[in-house]
């Protein structure tokens, strides 16, 4: 069991009983009743149709060994064939239906997966891999649709021998007892079997889902891995989670191989028993030979369905552990917990912080007993050493995260009571390393407001540079960014990241600001899109250009979640503090002369 150490159960999992996930299951049935009964009745004629070809058969043989006649056969013919077409009309009308059924089923599951994927808070994905939550939406839901299927075949056989069983007991009471009697054998093997096969394929399903969460990385992070030369160290990590993997399904592929033949040579154990005994009462002559043949054939076809019940509970777990991961999923509860979901009103801006705690984890504490007021249109500048609390402030503000302590009023009302959806429609984030979706240049500019038209668009763009930062794009406005803003510029990607807030129009702007050293020009035209957002917005700056800093109304220095000192760039560096010293570390090479080159470079043009 050592190797299985790094498949880790997700701290949102929890076992269901089968009843809690036959509940869960019911709830994305229920819309379906209709359909779900017709399929059930198409089941019982498909069932009763194939039960019947071996009772024909009985029947059939019997009269021709009283009066053997061409109309016999041809009648026994003609019932054998029209049971063969109701078995195969039933069973492509039962298909469709369950293909439309278990369609609609699947796609319900996954869009409530994604959307509670999507409306869990940020600090679920600090914590859990994304690879391994796509592998619940998209894998598990698969998983989940294909044991159904199968279920609803097996379900088919199940109703033809319940059928069967009551001809059975139409032909010989005694022999049909001994049938009886022997299926608790086969049932207590199969369930027997039933825990290990389960933990074995939950197991191979956490394996998997590690697998995917390795090559979901490395592919995310193969420009790095080229850059300093990994490619074998990412192919070695592949390697191990993928034999990893393998070795848990081999594990779990021996678990699987004793099902069927243990169950089939229980089957073989209990056909020859009473192929015996009914062949000794057709020598008694107590029952006829198309009766015994009956009996046999009945038997063989009443047995199947329940070796299959068995043979199939593997992807039958298989089935319940993907419902476990997903349901998991959908009910994890969220930390972000607002104890209201009121509209908020049209923002001016004011923040409050009032005695705020607030620490990522139990051994992480970022903020303590934490105050600050940001007035309305005010811009203020938080500066400060790696791991301040800069980042932790924006992210309270933008309620990414939930605080311990204290209270955090939004012009005066408790940010715990806004609904959040319409409370992030007021806000602007750009965040160090601006994310664009794949798409045009347009597209990404108008996520938050899809109504913006292009004429509004490029008014805001030629108030930027005169809009030579669009004309350097190939198709303008048109252009294709890629994957993740990839075929632009770090700096072309916060101008674009910058004009979707500008378009916004939001009450409170965050920034945290990219470090990436880019061309003066470029720096100029983002510092004039930057001054077009604050003049609008109350503003929060995490900064790191001297430009930037100068242009804050004020500016917070903080040191280990406290506030040190706070005032105007001037006033800071007349005090010979902190924040002095932070100048002279990393803004002093950010000197006035590079500042007035910008300037004049930009006059120039």
């Amino acid at each position: 069991m050592g190797f299985f150490a790094r498949l880790d159960v997700e701290a949102y999992d929890r076992q269901y009983s089968d009843r809690e996930l036959i509940a869960g299951m019911w709830r994305y049935f229920r819309p379906h009743l209709r359909r779900i009964l017709l399929i059930v009745i198409l089941l019982g004629l498909i069932a009763g149709s194939s039960a019947s070809v071996p009772i024909l058969v009985s029947r059939g043989v019997d009269l021709i060994r009283k009066s053997p006649n061409a109309t016999t056969v041809t009648l026994l013919t003609a019932g054998v064939f029209l049971a063969g077409v109701l078995v195969w009309a039933g069973n492509w009308w039962r298909r469709r239906l369950t293909v439309r059924v278990l369609g609609d089923v699947v796609l319900s599951l996954r869009s409530d997966a994604f959307r509670a994927a999507a409306n869990h808070d940020l600090s679920f994905y600090d914590t859990f891999s994304t690879g391994r939550i796509v592998s619940r939406i998209t894998s598990d839901t698969k998983d989940f649709g294909d044991v159904v299927t199968l279920v609803t075949d097996v379900a088919s056989q199940i109703f033809q021998a319940l059928i069967l069983a009551a001809v059975l007991l139409t032909i010989d009471v005694r022999l049909t007892i001994y049938v009886f009697l022997f299926l608790p054998v086969l049932f207590l093997a199969a369930s027997s079997l039933r825990r290990l096969m389960r933990r074995y394929t939950r197991l191979g399903m956490r394996a998997m889902a590690t697998v995917n969460a390795n090559i979901k990385e490395s592919i995310g992070g193969i420009a790095v891995a080229k850059n300093y030369r990994q490619e074998h160290a990412i192919y070695r990590e592949f390697d191990d989670a993928n034999k990893e993997s393998y070795r848990v399904n081999v594990r779990r592929g021996f678990v699987l191989a004793l099902v069927f033949p243990l169950l089939n040579a229980l089957g073989g154990v209990g056909t020859a028993m009473l192929v015996y005994l009914g062949g000794i009462n057709v020598v008694e002559g107590i029952v006829t030979a198309g009766a015994w043949y009956l009996f046999l054939s009945s038997l063989d076809r009443f047995f199947f369905p329940i070796l299959n019940l068995a043979a199939f509970s593997a992807q039958v777990q298989a089935g319940l552990s993907s419902a476990e991961r997903i349901f998991a999923l959908i009910e994890a509860e969220p930390a972000v917990i607002q104890i209201a979901h009121n509209p908020p009103p049209p923002l001016s801006g004011d923040i409050r912080f009032e005695h705020v705690c607030f620490r990522y984890s139990e051994q992480e504490q970022v903020l303590e007993d934490f105050n600050l007021h940001i007035r309305p249109g005010e811009t203020v500048a938080l500066v400060g050493h790696t791991g301040a609390g800069k980042s932790s402030i924006a992210r309270l503000i933008a309620r990414f995260y939930e605080f311990q302590e204290g209270r955090l009023l939004i012009d005066g009302h408790d940010i715990r009571t806004f609904d959040l959806h319409l409370y992030r429609r007021q806000l602007g984030i750009v965040s160090q390393s601006p994310f664009l979706f794949s798409g045009t240049v347009a597209d990404n500019i108008r996520y938050a407001r899809p109504e913006t038209s292009t004429e509004e668009i490029l008014e805001l763009a030629h108030q930027i540079g005169e809009g030579e930062w669009l004309e350097a794009l190939p198709q303008g406005l048109e252009t294709e960014v890629g994957e993740r803003g990839g075929r632009l510029s770090m700096g072309q990607r916060q101008l674009v990241a910058l004009m979707r807030v500008l378009v916004q129009n939001p009450a409170i702007f965050i920034l945290d600001e990219a470090t990436a050293s880019i061309d003066p020009f470029t720096e100029w035209q983002i510092q004039t899109a930057l001054h077009m957002v604050l003049a609008r917005t109350t503003s929060i700056l995490i900064a790191h250009r001297l430009s930037t800093v100068k242009a804050a109304d004020r500016i917070i220095v903080l040191d280990h979640g406290r506030i040190i000192e706070e005032g105007s760039h001037s006033q800071l560096l007349a005090q010979g503090g902190h924040y002095a010293t932070l100048y002279n570390t990393y803004f002093r090479h950010q000197s006035l002369a590079y500042v007035e080159e910008m300037g004049a470079l930009a006059g120039k043009r």
